[in-house]
């Protein structure tokens, strides 16, 4: 895929998050080889879009997610739009929207690359707060056959859409943030549950993960950027009309109205 290609398929990318739209299937000679091309592409529609970098987003942290997500690793992309709960959207305006149960983890410094790997008592530490939190997940490619492979969603900045948080959670180092079980419910009806431990083993790992593939890669993560850490209860499809409420106990919840 020579540049002029990439910065073709950046362009139309940019375009459609602009447009608050998407498309069917994609030309084959705009499908990134391979991730590294894609997470360039990635790079080059935040350029295009001109829009401030919030936040970050990971996926598939573990073998069940990366097999429902058609990838060997984990996954990230860069946010753009992050709010406090609750929060109301119009459903028609959303590019086939998500909505994930995830923690929240806001920066307190600077990650920024270097020689040698951060450590998890390393980004702990840089870690100014822990939220409750539900990502409203979006892609540019309609969900028919022509869905492309996976380079393709992840130079689509690998789905992201708006985080959305609660409260800090008090003294969260000291909490059992992994064991606490979380739901997403949608009108009263609880649709998902599921816990840390078992998606991902503590929003800290891939946090760290995160932290370390952008400092490889040359990018680095700043002071004040929200990171979703990855979902708790998978994905489903949301209905205009249908509000959804991601719960964490005594740790607080997040609502969301698809109107």
């Amino acid at each position: 895929m020579d540049t002029t290609a990439q910065r073709e398929l950046a362009r139309l990318l940019a375009s459609l998050r602009r447009e608050q739209r998407s498309q069917s299937g994609l030309a084959p000679h705009l499908v990134p080889a391979d991730k590294a091309t894609a997470y360039k592409i990635a790079g080059m529609v935040a350029e295009e879009l001109g829009w401030p970098v919030l936040g970050w987003k990971i996926a598939a942290m573990k073998e069940e997610m990366q097999q429902a997500l058609r990838t060997d690793s984990p996954i990230y992309g860069r946010v753009h739009f992050v709010t406090e709960t609750p929060y109301t959207a119009v459903h028609a305006r959303l590019a086939s929207p998500i909505p994930e149960v995830e923690y929240q983890a806001k920066l307190g410094r600077d990650l920024p690359p270097r020689e040698r790997p951060y450590s998890e008592e390393e980004v702990t530490d840089a870690v100014a707060s822990l939220h409750p939190g539900l990502e409203l997940a979006e892609c540019r490619f309609v969900h028919d056959a022509s869905f492309p492979p996976l380079p393709a969603i992840l130079a689509d900045g690998a789905g992201s859409g708006t985080i959305i948080h609660g409260p800090a959670i008090e003294d969260w180092r000291n909490r059992d943030i992994a064991g606490q079980e979380a739901t997403l419910s949608s009108d009263g009806r609880v649709r998902r549950r599921g816990t840390a431990a078992a998606a991902l083993d503590h929003p800290i790992v891939p946090l760290t993960w995160l932290a370390n593939e952008l400092s490889r890669t040359g990018v680095g993560m700043k002071e004040g950027q929200m990171v979703s850490t990855g979902t708790l209860t998978g994905m489903l499809a949301p209905r205009a009309g249908e509000t959804y409420v991601a719960e964490f106990g005594p740790f607080g919840s997040v609502t969301v109205s698809l109107t």
